[in-house]
């Protein structure tokens, strides 16, 4: 703060819009990144297929699983897909991507 007036100094103009026009960019990377991560596509597809087949699992008839010799294989590969698709998802809220950092001599706003 300064001394006599009790405001803060001033910033450059220049500078504080180069600060502000960077965490921009660095936000609109991150959010690319997040929303084309290929576990989340993955993961969406096996977890809603995997409900669908253990659905049909739970609610499979004597005839169909004689024909699976006694096993509810839907029953059972539908559980690992769900499984699978939850983990994928998972990952991808624990783990989530980043942007890759803007190679030396590019552009940042190349892509705008």
């Amino acid at each position: 703060m300064d001394d006599n007036t009790g405001r803060a100094p001033e910033v450059e103009e220049g500078a504080e819009d180069t600060l502000v026009e960077e965490t921009e960019q660095e936000q609109r990377r991150s959010a690319a990144a997040r929303l084309f991560d290929i576990r989340r596509v993955i993961g969406g597809l096996f977890a809603a297929y995997g409900l669908i087949v253990t659905l049909m699992g739970v609610f499979d008839s004597k005839t169909e699983i004689d024909k699976a010799q006694g096993l509810r294989i839907n029953l059972w590969a539908g559980l690992a897909m769900l499984a699978f698709g939850l983990f994928m998802l998972g990952w991808a809220v624990l783990r989530p991507a980043e942007a890759p950092e803007p190679r030396d001599g590019e552009d940042a706003t190349a892509g705008d």
